[in-house]
Formats: C-alpha cells, sequence, structure tokens
C-alpha cells in the first residue's frame, strides 16, 4: 500500500475532529528553501521499520492548519476550488508597525479564524510588538475547537518586511 493510501485508510478509521494531515514547516531555514521536499518531514514507522512522512494529528494538526491559513493570502486557491482560504494579513508587508496596522492584524486573525471550520469560538486574539524587534508583531490566538472543547493558544511571530513565520509557532 502506498502512503496516500494508508493515510486514507487511516483518516476513515480515526474519529480525530482535527484530522490528519503531514507534518509540514518543521523549521523556518527548510520552509524557505527550493529543494523538493524540503518541507517535509519523515519518520521511521515502528509497526513496519520502514522510512515514511510524518504526520500530524490532534490539535498539532489544528495549529498546523491555523499556521497555512494565515501565511496563504485569501483567493491563492481559488483555481483549486477555495476561494475564501486564506489571510488578508501580506496586505501588511512593507507596512509600518503602528498601532492601526496591528489593529489591522487583529482584524485579519479574526475574519481568517472565522473561516475555519475546526474552530468552534475564538476567546482571545492579540497584536504585539517585538520589543528586540520593531519590523515583527506576535499574534497570539486564542480558541475553542469543535467538538471537543479543548482550547488552544497559538502564537505566531509574523515579519511585516516577508510574509513568514519567524522562529517557531508555539
Amino acid at each position: 500500500m502506498f502512503f496516500d493510501e494508508r493515510l486514507l485508510e487511516e483518516k476513515r478509521n480515526v474519529s480525530d475532529p482535527f484530522g490528519i494531515d503531514l507534518k509540514l514547516i518543521v523549521n523556518r531555514e527548510l520552509q524557505l528553501s527550493r529543494e523538493r521536499g524540503a518541507d517535509l518531514s519523515t519518520e521511521v514507522r515502528a509497526e513496519s521499520g520502514e522510512v515514511d512522512l510524518s504526520r500530524l494529528d490532534g490539535v498539532e494538526n489544528l495549529k498546523q492548519a491555523l499556521l497555512l491559513r494565515f501565511l496563504t493570502p485569501v483567493g491563492e486557491l481559488t483555481q483549486l476550488g477555495h476561494s475564501r482560504y486564506g489571510s488578508r494579513l501580506y496586505e501588511l508587508l512593507g507596512q509600518p508597525n503602528t498601532q492601526a496596522n496591528r489593529d489591522r492584524a487583529k482584524l485579519y486573525t479574526l475574519e481568517s479564524l472565522a473561516r475555519e471550520p475546526r474552530v468552534a469560538k475564538v476567546i482571545d486574539v492579540k497584536v504585539t510588538t517585538r520589543r528586540t524587534d520593531p519590523t515583527r508583531i506576535d499574534i497570539s490566538v486564542e480558541v475553542e475547537a469543535v467538538k471537543t472543547g479543548d482550547i488552544l493558544t497559538l502564537t505566531v511571530p509574523l515579519s511585516l518586511e516577508e510574509l513568514s513565520f519567524q522562529g517557531s509557532v508555539q
């Protein structure tokens, strides 16, 4: 059985409301690499001893999904049938780090979260300036997940100079 067939079979048998996905964006250096597959990670499967692509499930999958949604410009996936997927955070590129732009970042984050079907409720969104780098903001999100009621806290450090996250996502 190929990887995608195993993944599909596991998806059918798993009751995880957050789904299963490939583990992406392991670290920032690999994220920016142009080498094929550099954003993927691998692991050795305990049951077979074979190397396979790493997967995420549960809350970790939801965290990754939110990060990818924030980093994707709205409309980028229109040709794939997902015209509302993404966020408008890219509109802040090159803008100064002012209160008005931090308020816009909060608005764009709230808009994006409202379109995520695995988020039942947004509890809080805070946007703060990085003390060590005035071109970066931290977007801290606290949401309640659907079905499970799990509370997820995610902080995304975002550069206003380029659309990418800086460092690790917590």
